[in-house]
């Protein structure tokens, strides 16, 4: 049913970054994560991002626009100090990344802090990270694809570590390292990691046209494409298949594997994107109101200007939605430009 390729998909190195600078970054960050004393020392010169509560820290510029900061170590040492905490909250920091210059990248949840407190002395405001992204429009889209990856990470890193405290097998408090790339009971040895739930995210097409849905909980007007978690022992290809029939009563000919990427809400999941086509004889819509509020077929002109739609509409009370899609920094978006480009090379 996967389509055999000679190759999947290729890596496009971002500006002139070298293979043996990305070897060194990558090597690095293993040694942080593995090295408590590496990382502590990384953290003194490394940036920051906060959250509260796991919203991310969003700045407005004096241009108009917004920005995720990332402060200096040192800078939040005088935030925590200005505020009349201790320092020791710095090594409470999750690791991230590192940026291309070797500088380690880090998230701390400041929760426990007053947040209007923190937002006064740091000039911005802690906002829900899907809200956040929907403020980021034009030239900050791009932006937004850059820093998307780490506040994704750095949100379900915080998360995680917020709700696996404990050892599911003794009960006794789990100790994290330094990067918190783990936590360990010491009473029964278990080593735990960050998880990921695996999940299909799927652009289904009866050639000519594609077809879109709706949960009940997405924002008014917005459509998207289908998706659904792997069940235990499923393969990629079986979940996508068994979705789309639950979800909307069709069948699957092929798939096209896309991208991935990584999605934080409501937990931390690994999106696998992938086209599918179903045939075009047998195209007759059947909702499982349970999953969907609602799934239609949408043609090449109408999903182009859903596309031209950059920021969730408006709508006066009483009027009918406007239509409108996921923004670009989310993998449906992606799927569905996909789809929209190849239409056009057929016409």
């Amino acid at each position: 049913m996967l389509q055999p390729r000679n190759i999947l998909f290729r890596l496009k190195w971002v500006g002139s970054r070298s293979c043996s600078n990305y070897v060194s970054r990558m090597r690095y960050l293993s040694r942080m994560k593995q090295d408590d004393e590496v990382c502590r020392t990384a953290l003194q010169s490394g940036n920051i991002f906060l959250y509260h509560q796991l919203a991310p820290l969003l700045q407005r510029t004096d241009i108009g626009t917004y920005q995720f900061p990332a402060f200096p170590a040192e800078d939040v040492k005088g935030i925590l100090e200005n505020l009349g905490e201790s320092n020791e909250m710095l090594w409470e920091t999750i690791l991230i990344n590192c940026t291309e210059r070797n500088k380690a990248q880090f998230s701390l949840d400041v929760g426990s802090i007053e947040q209007a407190a923190v937002e006064k002395l740091c000039g911005g405001t802690f906002t829900d990270l899907r809200k956040a992204f929907f403020l980021l429009r034009g030239p900050e889209a791009t932006l937004a694809a850059r820093v998307v990856h780490f506040h994704h990470q750095g949100q379900a890193l915080l998360r995680w570590h917020q709700t696996n405290g404990f050892c599911s097998s003794t009960g006794q408090p789990t100790q994290r390292n330094q990067s918190g790339s783990q936590r360990v009971c010491h009473s029964s040895g278990i080593t735990y990691y960050p998880k990921m739930s695996p999940v299909v995210i799927a652009l289904v097409s009866d050639g000519k046209r594609c077809l879109l849905g709706r949960q009940s909980t997405f924002p008014r007007g917005m459509y998207s494409a289908l998706a659904g978690f792997c069940d235990m022992g499923e393969t990629m290809e079986e979940t996508l298949c068994r979705e789309i029939a639950e979800e909307v009563g069709l069948e699957v000919e092929s798939i096209q594997y896309s991208g991935s990427q990584h999605w934080p809400f409501p937990q931390s999941s690994l999106m696998v994107a992938c086209h599918a086509t179903v045939n075009a004889d047998n195209t007759r819509i059947r909702v499982d109101t349970v999953e969907l509020e609602d799934a239609r077929w949408f043609s090449l002109e109408e999903v182009q200007e859903l596309l031209k739609i950059k920021a969730p509409p408006r709508n006066n009370k009483g009027e009918p939605p406007v239509f409108w899609v996921p923004p670009r920094y989310a993998i449906a978006n992606r799927l569905i430009q996909e789809w929209a480009n190849q239409q056009q090379l057929k016409s």
